[in-house]
């Protein structure tokens, strides 16, 4: 596909990087995109207003009131299809994060209705401090999605993560999104969503669970929720805060036991599900209502499988629903995922890894695979768990909404 039509603010901060956003707007109009160009008075120490005002046919935007003449940040903002931060130093990600409006990107994007895209660029300890990770999260939390930041050599001289995607990689990602994915797609449906862990008591005190965080069951609820539909969202014991949202019906639980009471109880009024949840498998045969305190006691303690949430719901599944599974997995991944897709009666298994590089486990990003059968795989690229929400959305929309 192409950008024919699309409409791109396109914001420029104070980094060297700027430079490459030069080269970014020319590849955005060469694939026919229309681009407006808003910088910050620090980036205009890198960059010049010509070059961008040459390439992009319109006048670079760099105060609100600019020499007499009035700049509608609303205007802009609602023209948008999509707007890209890039570069986006640390000063204007905290600005976004907390809802600053003292320069005319902040006002637009503050203005926006579009989705919105940052491309951070800073030093290494300025990305990785903890204050920017906190303004990163805030950003994805709003549902922007956050380009990832490059390992390499930086303008300080240092090496490692802080550079700014480069604009063949952003232009590649700007193509296969689907500027549809933000309309009202899923209006009218009603989907259940498992996420999180569930864990298995032991005694008051242990238990038997995982390490997931809830992050991707919580991604796909506020993707669902921004596309229209209407969630019921059954999670474990997660990390991470539950939107509040009018469509939305939370039922927290612990156990597998109490997981498969609530899923079963909604699915016949949604139109399908998504098991993102990681249920345990084994629980106690027993409970102990005391501490257990020998070591006899706690060495050895038998165990019993969970019930199979999947299976239930595929043996009440209507032929008007559809039911999406998640599955992780260390080894013969594609073969394996296929052979749980087959057994679970799965329309589609989303497939995850655990290895050093891709381990989704409380990361805020994820890499998946979508395993219709072990020959039709689609491979979605690494991004933030919001964008592979949407991503997952998609599909289950292209095979399910006629």
């Amino acid at each position: 596909m192409n950008l024919a039509g699309k409409k791109i603010v396109l914001g420029v901060t104070g980094s060297i990087a700027a430079y490459k956003s030069v080269f970014l707007s020319r590849l955005l109009i060469k694939q026919g995109a229309e681009v407006k160009v808003i910088m910050t008075r620090s980036a205009l120490g890198f960059v010049g207003e010509v070059t961008f005002s040459t390439l992009s046919g319109h006048p670079v935007i760099s105060d609100i009131n600019d020499e007499g003449n009035w700049n509608s940040h609303v205007e802009i903002g609602l023209w948008a299809d999509l707007m890209l931060v890039a570069p986006a130093t640390a000063h204007t990600i905290a600005g976004m994060a907390n809802g600053f409006a003292d320069s005319m990107l902040l006002a637009t994007y503050l203005s926006a209705k579009c989705p919105v895209w940052i491309a951070p660029a800073m030093d290494l300890d300025m990305w990785s401090h903890p204050s920017t990770q906190r303004n990163i999260k805030q950003l994805q939390a709003y549902g922007h999605r956050v380009l990832e930041v490059e390992d390499g050599f930086l303008a300080s001289g240092l090496h490692g993560k802080g550079r700014m995607m480069e604009p063949e990689k952003i232009l590649k990602e700007i193509l296969r999104f689907d500027f549809s994915s933000q309309d009202e797609s899923l209006e009218g449906h009603t989907i259940l969503i498992t996420a999180g862990p569930t864990y298995e008591p032991i005694d008051p005190v242990r238990f038997i669970g995982n390490r997931s965080s809830g992050k991707m069951g919580v991604a796909l609820t506020k993707a669902a929720l921004s596309r229209g539909a209407k969630v019921q969202l059954v999670h474990g014991p997660i990390t991470v805060q539950v939107p509040d949202h009018p469509l939305l019906t939370a039922l927290p639980v612990m156990t597998a036991d109490e997981m498969l009471t609530a899923a079963k109880k909604v699915y016949p009024d949604c139109d399908g599900a998504i098991l993102c949840a990681a249920v345990s498998d084994y629980r106690p045969k027993s409970y102990s209502d005391q501490k257990l305190k020998s070591k006899d006691q706690i060495t050895q303690i038998p165990l019993e499988e969970t019930q199979d949430i999947a299976a239930h719901l595929a043996n009440m599944k209507k032929p008007n629903q559809w039911l999406i599974g998640f599955a992780l997995e260390t080894q013969n991944e594609i073969q394996n995922a296929n052979q749980k897709r087959i057994k679970k009666s799965f329309d589609f298994i989303v497939l995850n890894t655990t290895t050093k590089e891709e381990s989704p486990f409380g990361s805020d990003q994820n890499k998946v695979w979508i395993v219709k059968s072990e020959d039709q795989i689609l491979d979605i690229p690494k991004a933030s768990k919001m964008q592979v929400a949407h991503d997952i959305l998609d599909h289950i929309v292209s095979i399910s909404i006629k």
